[in-house]
């Protein structure tokens, strides 16, 4: 299932012939917003798994914290816009729709809300950064079955902008992030050596080892950790060595939830931090690499979970922003939108890592989750 433009039908990695839209669609998680939608939400995110009720629980704490209400759906509004905001600025006219997988607005209502409009070609806009099944391939699964669901399918076709790991606008934010991260670890502990006492922890969420090393096209041979590490490792390179500063780092992984029984991207947060205290280091800069805005899983797992670790510990902690809707994250979601609309050559789109610019029409076989199969996805080749 395709459901691309003409332009993406025939599976070029980059698109480089223009393409004019007629909106952009927000495409994010979605999360509860109140104590009753708790569990509701959490069946969603679980479907087909066949979890109980007291398992969801064990989860629901996180929200319940927090009154039940996921900080992501007020940060989606903020970011929607911010969009239409530069959007504007630049005399664009692209309306922003915003449709959720797993809460209200549902991507489904914002693809009834496009064909109501008359708004039949959409470049999509994905809240995550990284190649793997959960963060690109499971949204184009779930833009079928949107489709599918609204019988949308021949009316609305449905591209992807790549994913944007290594686009300077969502990098720019880290590196500013970590620079003020290390220069408030000195004003904290001013008599620290950042090279032998301190440490910056690049963190994202982690996943089945099984799905990290199918992330990306098997052609790309990444190997252990698949795309879903490199893009990681390569992107936290980048930052260090533009933030000015020489001190160690490390990718650590954090938000696990599988069976014990099944391996997962290591190490921890809370268990490097740990490790590193018994090591002498005495502050760690704590950088939420693989999240675009500061949602449950920076708020609960970072600013409640490792700072408390961290303190328990003795060690100064600092956790730095998420990109959110800094000034360049937003301007740069916008050029990947114009990329596609103007065709831009692969040769000209910026990319701090070598590993990009990333793919506008994902690979055959790309991110593929071995528990659940392929699906039908569009924005990309089959399966």
């Amino acid at each position: 299932m395709l459901a691309a433009t003409a332009a993406a039908a025939s599976g070029p990695a980059h698109v480089e012939v223009p393409t004019a839209y007629d909106a952009i669609l927000l495409a994010s998680f979605g999360g509860p917003e109140g104590q009753d939608d708790v569990i509701p939400f959490l069946r969603n995110v679980t479907r087909g798994r066949g979890i109980p009720d007291e398992r969801l629980e064990e989860v629901a704490h996180h929200y319940r914290a927090f009154g039940g209400v996921s900080p992501i759906n007020d940060q989606n509004r903020e970011l929607k816009a911010a969009l239409e905001a530069e959007l504007a600025r630049r005399g664009i006219d692209l309306p922003v729709l915003w449709g959720n997988r797993n809460w209200d607005p549902y991507l489904a209502e914002a693809l009834q809300e496009a064909d109501s409009r008359g708004l039949h070609r959409l470049i999509a806009i994905a809240t995550s950064a990284y190649s793997s099944y959960s963060s690109c391939r499971q949204y184009r699964e779930d833009f079928a079955i949107a489709l599918a669901e609204t019988g949308l399918e021949g009316t609305i076709e449905i591209d992807k902008v790549r994913q944007f790991f290594d686009h300077p606008g969502f990098v720019q934010p880290f590196i500013e992030g970590v620079a003020d991260g290390l220069a408030e670890i000195e004003r904290l502990v001013p008599d620290i050596d950042l090279a032998s006492e301190a440490r910056v922890l690049f963190s994202t969420h982690s996943i089945p080892s099984t799905d990290a090393n199918l992330s990306g096209p098997d052609f790309r041979g990444f190997g252990e950790g698949g795309a879903y590490a490199a893009q990681h490792l390569a992107v936290a390179e980048v930052v260090m060595h533009e933030s000015g500063r020489d001190v160690p780092w490390d990718l650590v992984y954090q938000s696990r939830s599988g069976p014990p029984t099944q391996p997962w991207l290591e190490p921890d947060v809370n268990d490097r931090i740990t490790e590193l205290a018994a090591q002498g280091v005495r502050a760690v800069v704590i950088v939420p690499l693989g999240f675009v805005s500061d949602h449950m899983e920076v708020k609960w797992d970072l600013d409640t979970e490792a700072l408390e670790t961290a303190a328990e510990l003795g060690i100064a902690a600092i956790r730095v922003p998420t990109p959110g809707v800094h000034a360049a994250y937003v301007s740069g979601l916008i050029d990947l939108v114009l990329e596609r609309r103007d065709g831009v050559p692969a040769a000209q789109r910026p990319a701090v890592t070598d590993l990009g610019p990333w793919y506008d029409v994902c690979r055959p076989g790309c991110c593929e989750n071995k528990r659940m199969g392929f699906k039908p996805a569009v924005s990309g080749l089959a399966p």
